[in-house]
């Protein structure tokens, strides 16, 4: 690779690695390549093929290139998307603008028109980009909540989508193809001196803002509302866009948290840039709003794509607790907009298979329709674009690690709009006299009880992730999965990497097969729904159980302790942490 590179940072990292004979880290950065996760491309940054730096983001444009140049006829007018975080690394030279400036200096090289951010935005700005403007496709350089020493390459297709099979296995097999450099490649000056760059920043921020329109409801009241907010950007991008959106539904702008409130790609004030953390990582944000007398805290991760929310005295909400607050919320506005109920035959909400089941339960109690997906919101965005095609509306969309949308302005996850969605929201219930808690308990008391944990367990070694799985699969015998967890019989298995699926009568998986990551998931006879699944983006096996009750069935505490229970049997007896050598989720 130090050959090929032309950053004399990587460069010296591979050479010091081969004088000190380093042999096994030279093998783990050059033996391998990456490929697309649930998010696109995401790694540590640093020299070697397995990682990310300039020379492997060159391989990875310019094999997108040859896709979309085979994939769009109209490609040399169309043009593409780039936008980028706030991440960098001083060791490799590695920073998120950098990258961008190279991806589009790969495309303009070869006349192909590049709409570039001047400057950092937030995920969800560039799928809406890619749709506004009508690109081929869009990229956007992010690791959005991971470690500071990773970064990312998510890419979106012409629907505004995230790409998914087979297209994403489509480029991979072209940047193979592709990993000598073009001279040109390397020069980042092209973003400045071609006729062919255009930064859409202004244009994209003024519609994304006005657009904001088809979420907000209660303009008037917002302008009147006495609530007062505080938002934490996490040291990345979103202090600015949130700002904006308040203004944009008539609210006076949150109270930022002056610490955290400009990108900074150390996260100095966080023990991890994750909003999902809870209550370790919003501290200063729960200060902040009891000295300021705030109800409500919103969080945005450091590429606003996802959002944390807490309400005082701090309830920290999880992803599906919010989930429930913001599916009630669209479908009462939605109801309030649409006196026709004939109309609700084409609407829908859609959840990722591991988050909870709660919109499941609206669904059958109002009459619209909802889907599941696999993990990871490109699955969702795909949905949209295949419902959108027959006429339907997709007006609430979520999975369970804090990533919503609220409408169908971007088909990904938006941690800007759900941000002020929320604020309007509990607006709304405060002037009724009413806190988000007290609305969820409402919620709750109608369609059921739904009370989840999401958890996870870190393990860097990849074939002892492989071990763990392949011992459920022949649990007690070949070809066997357990038969219990925790004393409670085990009904129906699902295992999504093998396409196997006992519930169904021809014992086939309804869900694609994934057979590039693992995911099982078992349903005991008490009604808990579990699911053990490796991460796309980081190495982790997260787990996820759920206890659906029906309406009316109010005893949480039994439910929960139960909850527990089975949640920490299925751990110890399936993963085997000690045994494994895991390291568990410190709380």
């Amino acid at each position: 690779q130090a050959m090929l590179s032309d950053n004399p940072r990587t460069r010296a990292q591979i050479e010091a690695l081969l004088q000190d004979g380093h042999v096994e880290e030279l093998r783990r950065r050059l033996l391998s390549r990456m490929t697309f996760g649930t998010a696109g491309l995401r790694a540590a940054m640093g020299a070697g093929f397995a990682l990310i730096n300039d020379l492997t983001i060159i391989q990875s444009t310019q094999g997108m290139y040859k896709f979309l140049a085979r994939s769009f006829p109209d490609f040399g007018s169309r043009g593409v998307v780039v936008g980028f975080d706030t991440r960098a690394q001083e060791a490799s030279g590695c920073n998120s603008e950098r990258l961008a400036r190279l991806t589009a200096a790969v495309m303009l090289c070869k006349d192909i028109p590049v709409y570039l951010f001047s400057t950092y935005v937030p995920t969800p700005f560039v799928p809406y980009a890619v749709k506004r403007l009508g690109a081929a496709a869009g990229v956007m350089v992010t690791a959005s909540h991971n470690p500071k020493e990773d970064n990312g390459y998510k890419v979106y297709w012409h629907n505004g989508a995230q790409i998914s099979s087979p297209n994403d296995k489509e480029i991979l097999k072209f940047i193979e193809e592709s990993l000598e450099p073009w001279s040109e490649s390397w020069d980042e000056s092209l973003s400045d001196s071609s006729p062919l760059r255009r930064d859409p920043l202004r244009e994209i921020c003024h519609a994304y803002m006005e657009d904001l329109n088809s979420v907000c409801f209660h303009r008037e009241l917002n302008t009147k509302s006495p609530l007062k907010f505080v938002h934490s950007s996490f040291h990345g991008v979103g202090h600015n866009y949130v700002q904006q959106a308040f203004r944009a539904f008539g609210f006076s702008p949150p109270i930022p948290v002056p610490e955290q409130k400009d990108p900074d790609p150390n996260f100095p004030t966080v023990s991890c840039p994750n909003p999902e953390e809870g209550e370790s990582v919003l501290e200063l944000s729960l200060r902040l709003a009891e000295r300021e007398n705030a109800k409500i805290v919103l969080a945005t991760d450091p590429d606003a794509d996802r959002l944390a929310v807490a309400e005082c005295v701090w309830k920290v909400f999880t992803g599906n607790e919010l989930a429930a607050l913001l599916g009630w919320w669209m479908l009462f506005n939605w109801k309030e907009t649409h006196p026709c109920q004939a109309d609700m035959g084409r609407v829908y909400m859609l959840a990722t298979t591991v988050s909870s089941k709660i919109l499941k339960a609206f669904a059958q109690i109002e009459g619209f329709h909802f889907e599941e997906t696999l993990p990871g919101f490109k699955w969702i965005g795909k949905k949209i674009h295949e419902l959108a095609k027959t006429g339907n509306e997709v007006i609430f969309a979520f999975e369970e690690s804090i990533g919503f949308l609220c409408g169908s302005m971007v088909p990904d996850k938006d941690g800007v709009s759900a941000a002020v969605v929320v604020a309007e929201m509990a607006s709304y219930l405060y002037n009724k006299n009413q806190t988000l808690h007290q609305q969820l308990q409402n919620i709750f008391e109608v369609y059921g009880y739904h009370i989840s944990t999401t958890s996870y367990v870190i393990c860097k070694e990849p074939l002892t992730v492989k071990r763990i799985f392949t011992r459920i699969r022949n649990f007690e015998d070949e070809n066997t999965y357990p038969k219990s967890s925790g004393g409670h019989r085990i009904m129906h298995v699902r295992d999504v990497t093998t396409g196997y699926d006992s519930s169904q009568p021809d014992n086939r998986c309804v869900l694609p097969v994934t057979k590039s990551s693992q995911m099982i998931t078992f349903t005991l006879q008490n009604g808990i729904v579990a699911t053990l699944r490796t991460s796309g983006t980081e190495p982790k096996i997260k787990f996820y159980t759920e206890f659906c009750a029906p309406p009316g069935k109010s005893d949480i505490s039994s439910l929960e302790e139960e909850l527990k229970k089975v949640t920490n049997a299925l751990v110890e007896e399936f993963l085997e942490p000690d045994k494994n050598n895991l390291i568990r989720r410190s709380t």
